[in-house]
């Protein structure tokens, strides 16, 4: 059980950051696509009057969806990794304490690591709502 556990909580961040790419991959045009047809509808129905025509689906909304779920997984996938990597190198250093400049050196390069991950999700969240 524990041996399922481990590599459970080994896979854990990697399918999240995936899961968070084919969210903010696939939202923003499957949003846009609605919308255009939104818009088409409406545009459809007042054709024939002189009513300016609404439409309902509002794209920024959609867009806005997607962004808070490509940060707020990689903010969570970055975070379970960091409290990973945290307790692993504190648990080395109780076990080793002279080794302890070498753990930290590699905790510290391993946490920049994660941290410029959550910050590339943060710029594709940007891209998002203002590019696409």
């Amino acid at each position: 059980m524990k041996t399922m556990m481990k590599t459970m909580m080994k896979k854990m961040p990697v399918f999240l950051m995936l899961l968070m790419m084919v969210f903010s991959l696939s939202a923003p045009a499957y949003a846009a696509g609605e919308a255009d047809t939104a818009t088409n509808a409406v545009v459809a129905e007042t054709e024939d009057s002189d009513v300016e025509a609404i439409s309902d689906a509002d794209p920024t909304g959609d867009k806005a969806w997607a962004a808070a779920l490509a940060i707020g997984l990689a903010a969570a996938a970055g975070a379970i990794g960091m409290g990973i990597a945290i307790a692993k190198s504190v648990e080395g250093i109780s076990r080793q304490p002279e080794a302890e400049g070498k753990i930290r050196t590699s905790l510290m390069l391993g946490l920049v690591f994660v941290e410029t991950a959550i910050i590339y999700a943060l710029i594709v969240a940007i891209l998002i709502i203002f590019v696409l």
